[in-house]
């Protein structure tokens, strides 16, 4: 029987769109589920639900949690990773609420920015470790990574260890659709090139019915920016640097040096930005979650449609041999992006079959959305070599480096609060030099 390992599966809402739609896919049936989590109330709330909806949708995949980690990997084609190391409290608490008592706000920090290096801190040496165990009970398995923070996180899988990885993230799937609907322009028959790193791709083109739709997108932004709306940051990189963003304007305010600083106080309210949103996130889920849980988990008419997300899309394509295009995370080996660094995780469109996940070669980007991008690459690639030579000082450099915080804090500042959120963190993290 193949198997399909879901680590992190406690995410029991993201383990129902993942494996629901695995459940929807003629090619996949007759898997084995293979459920592994290291939090075992919310593991069997996931079987439950799984098993519930496996009822309900006649699908014959099997449903089995696993208490060992290695037993849930032993065997695998496909595994699926969805975890958060050190949760909401105390980690993701520790990565904003000590950067604030130097003068620094975020508002979702997890894929650069202060609270993006410490996520990926902490959770590189636990992905190693899964490499680790894959190496020697799945070694052809695919790894699909769906945590955060996603290129640092998927550029160390590809660059140090030798399992088959690629990063998957909605934000490119959605994002056309998202800024036509917003626009109040058709969505049929559009066509759309997307290319850059994760969360900050760019949308190169874009047409309908043969007809470019940059010039009335742009129109239509100037418009809407007269008035207050949730995409203000995304409208204004468009307008100064010529192309929309993947990801979200509340991602992209911390992702640049321009719109969260202390000495401009009014650019919060004038951009509309969110500080704080990802733990108010994070405490509205927990609270949903408690609500929701019962009619999620012991309901037995539990359904599910196919959603959107790559993950079976990916595993059907390989399965079946028919080609399907995904907007992946894979290293720039050869320069799939010409003016980006080799060494970098870049998204781009990949053709997945049977013989794998593919890239496609871009070539070079526009010269200011490849600036862009490698003031967030910079970062990354320090981050990837702190936690891979448990250097302390490369972990300086990574926040040195990073455009957000190097542009509100001294040098002096940002080492004291990378020392303070070392500290802060303790064993979450690793031992550094």
């Amino acid at each position: 029987m193949s198997k399909i390992t879901f680590l992190g599966a406690g995410s029991t809402v993201f383990a129902k769109n993942v494996l629901g739609d695995c459940m929807t896919v003629p090619a996949l049936q007759g898997f084995e589920f293979a459920l592994f989590d290291i939090d075992q109330e919310r593991l069997k709330d996931s079987e439950m639900m799984l098993e519930n909806l496996k009822e309900s949708l006649g699908s014959t995949c099997k449903v089995v949690a696993y208490t060992d980690r290695k037993e849930a990997l032993r065997g695998a084609k496909y595994v699926i990773n969805a975890i958060q190391v050190g949760g909401y409290d105390p980690s993701t608490i520790i990565d904003f609420e000590i950067p604030k008592k130097y003068g620094l706000r975020q508002t979702i920090a997890d894929t650069i920015g202060i609270g993006g290096i410490f996520r990926s801190l902490r959770t590189i040496p636990v992905m190693m470790d899964f490499a680790k165990d894959m190496e020697e009970v799945c070694p052809d398995a695919w790894f699909l990574n769906y945590t955060n923070p996603m290129a640092a996180l998927t550029g160390t899988m590809l660059r140090y260890t030798n399992i088959k990885t690629v990063g998957l993230c909605h934000s490119v799937q959605i994002c056309a659709d998202h800024l036509l609907k917003g626009l109040e322009m058709p969505t049929d028959n559009v066509v759309w090139k997307i290319a850059g790193i994760n969360h900050l791709a760019w949308l190169l083109e874009i047409s309908r019915n043969g007809e470019d739709l940059y010039a009335e997108i742009k129109r239509r932004a100037r418009e809407k920016q007269k008035t207050k709306h949730l995409d203000m940051v995304r409208f204004e990189l468009m307008e100064r640097f010529g192309y929309y963003v993947t990801e979200s304007s509340e991602h992209n305010a911390e992702y640049h040096p321009y719109f969260i600083k202390s000495k401009y106080p009014d650019l919060i309210d004038r951009f509309n930005i969110p500080l704080d949103e990802y733990p108010r996130r994070c405490v509205n889920q927990i609270e949903g979650w408690n609500n929701m849980r019962n009619d999620l988990v012991n309901n037995k008419n539990l359904t599910h449609t196919r959603s959107n997300e790559y993950g079976s899309f990916i595993m059907e394509a390989m399965e079946t041999n028919k080609p399907f295009k995904i907007g992946g995370n894979v290293l720039n080996s050869g320069g799939l992006i010409s003016n980006l660094p080799e060494k970098a995780c870049v998204e781009v469109p990949c053709l997945v079959d049977s013989n794998g996940v593919t890239p496609t070669y871009v070539g070079e980007l526009p010269e200011q959305l490849a600036a862009l991008n490698r003031t967030n690459i910079n970062t990354q690639l320090l981050t990837i070599e702190a936690a891979m030579t448990k250097k302390r000082e490369h972990i300086y450099q990574a926040a040195m480096l990073d455009p957000h915080t190097a542009s509100e804090l001294s040098i002096d500042d940002i080492i004291s609060l990378c020392d303070d959120l070392i500290e802060a963190h303790g064993d979450w993290l690793p031992k550094f030099e």
